[in-house]
């Protein structure tokens, strides 16, 4: 009976990792689209597609705990992204599978509880996008985006809203987003039992690569000294920006910045784009103009350009910070904890994902093709998924032998 348990929570990982893997392949293809063409709302975009796959996938295994564990895959996959950013995504990845898991283990398999789990995984990129926000250029920055929106209403002679009035017409997108991928989601998995399997184009074993999962980066040794010291010294900073005097926080800001810019250069890359100081000159001339947009109408303000000067330096600490905590992050000895706190499936699941991404990625549509076509786009790498799992299945079970001939 013991050994029957475990083979199911095997199979359910190896599963799990096909979910993961395909799910950490659109990231990359349409993820890089999105960065190369400067698209907006590209988290909105992600959370479509990932709503899709994961509802997809769950019509073709229905299985309680599939959709967390290929999150935890998904975001751990992307742990290692060439991104210096890596904890927005990995959060928000996370938080999109925990909400469909959550959604459907207390509804039910149902196609009204797929809908609801849509709506609140695509609702959840709005709340991911809108605390970014918040931690990167704090609750000014919702003053000034209030006022903007009202001054073009004014222009419209259309009567100024309140911030919640805002709010609930977003989220009444969101909402309508939420359900349209469910229910793509939905059919897709639906149709994708019903392909013939001569149609497949089955990848071979041998097209698979080996990586290393939490690679670390041989150039820069990691620390667990400065891990825990970048873990403290962010909402340390954050708090003297916030309740001190500003040229308190604005020291520690210089300091931080000096001192682990130098060490976290090869990451710091974000800094180096023009895009980014642009947004940041942006927000600048948006605080200066319309911080006081209700009294005076686009005239500029020394109060907002201060504030807006305030946010400038709140956003690059925080760029750094998680820059820094990010590198950190590939440690070592998070991926030997990792395995020794008994997560060996969690380890060897992500090892096959990596290994197949490659392969899958040259198997999926390109990125314009799934924008366009979300459904048609994600019927054959789901029609796939028990060839997947057989590859899967194969490659573990060698894995386990050579293991068993090196003891």
């Amino acid at each position: 009976m013991l050994n029957h348990t475990k083979q199911q929570s095997n199979e359910l990982w190896l599963k799990a990792a096909v979910v993961g893997g395909l799910w950490a392949s659109i990231e990359i293809i349409v993820g890089s689209f999105l960065h190369n063409t400067r698209l907006p709302f590209a988290g909105t975009i992600l959370a479509v597609a990932g709503t899709i796959l994961l509802i997809g996938f769950y019509q073709i295994w229905p299985h309680k705990g599939l959709i967390i564990r290929a999150g935890l895959i998904t975001a751990l996959m992307k742990s290692v992204s060439p991104s210096a950013l890596i904890l927005g995504p990995m959060t928000g990845i996370f938080a999109e599978a925990l909400l469909v898991e959550l959604v459907i283990r207390l509804l039910g398999s149902n196609l009204v509880s797929y809908l609801v789990a849509g709506i609140f995984s695509v609702a959840s990129a709005l709340f991911h996008k809108i605390i970014s926000l918040l931690i990167v250029y704090g609750f000014d920055l919702v003053k000034v985006y209030v006022n903007l929106i009202n001054f073009g209403l004014k222009q419209l002679r259309v009567k100024e809203a309140q911030p919640l009035e805002i709010f609930l017409v977003l989220l009444a997108v969101y909402v309508m987003a939420g359900m349209a991928a469910a229910w793509m989601g939905y059919l897709a998995g639906k149709r994708s039992l019903k392909m013939s399997a001569e149609d497949l184009k089955i990848p071979q074993e041998s097209d698979f690569s080996r990586r290393e999962f939490f690679p670390v980066d041989n150039q820069k040794n990691t620390s667990t000294a400065l891990l825990f010291l970048h873990v403290l010294a962010l909402p340390l900073g954050l708090f003297l920006l916030n309740y001190f005097e500003f040229y308190t926080g604005l020291i520690y800001v210089i300091v931080y910045t000096i001192a682990f810019g130098f060490r976290y250069q090869h990451a710091m890359r974000r800094l180096r784009k023009p895009v980014f100081w642009l947004q940041m000159v942006f927000i600048l001339l948006l605080s200066t103009f319309f911080w006081n947009a209700g009294a005076s109408p686009f005239e500029p303000s020394i109060e907002g350009g201060r504030v807006g000067f305030e946010m400038m330096v709140r956003a690059l600490f925080v760029v750094v910070a998680f820059t820094s905590l990010s590198a950190e992050l590939r440690n070592e000895k998070v991926r030997d904890f990792l395995f020794k706190a008994g997560m060996g499936q969690l380890y060897q699941a992500i090892g096959l994902a990596f290994s197949a991404l490659p392969t899958m990625i040259a198997l999926l549509p390109t990125s314009k093709q799934i924008l366009r076509h979300p459904v048609r786009s994600l019927l054959r790498p789901m029609a796939m998924a028990n060839h997947w799992l057989e590859i899967f299945k194969n490659k573990a079970v060698r894995s386990a032998d050579g293991q068993e001939n090196m003891s």
